[in-house]
């Protein structure tokens, strides 16, 4: 699954490591994330999506 996880993060000047602590990840998994090696639950995908200050899980995450 393709993400802008890196995009948004970077755009709002949060760090892997600060993502991962807001929704209760390690850091490794942010990195799976990032990389397209991990495909989240839906719980998950919505916690970033809010703490990325997106309106839409689409806006993150490549749903196909």
């Amino acid at each position: 699954m393709e993400t802008r996880i890196s995009e948004l993060r970077k755009k709002i000047g949060m760090t892997q490591e600060e993502l991962a602590e807001r929704v209760g990840v390690t850091r490794q998994t942010i990195i799976s994330l990032e990389a397209g090696r991990y495909n989240p639950s839906l719980l998950l995908a919505h916690k970033i999506t809010e703490v990325l200050k997106q309106k839409h899980i689409e806006n993150v995450f490549d749903i196909k």
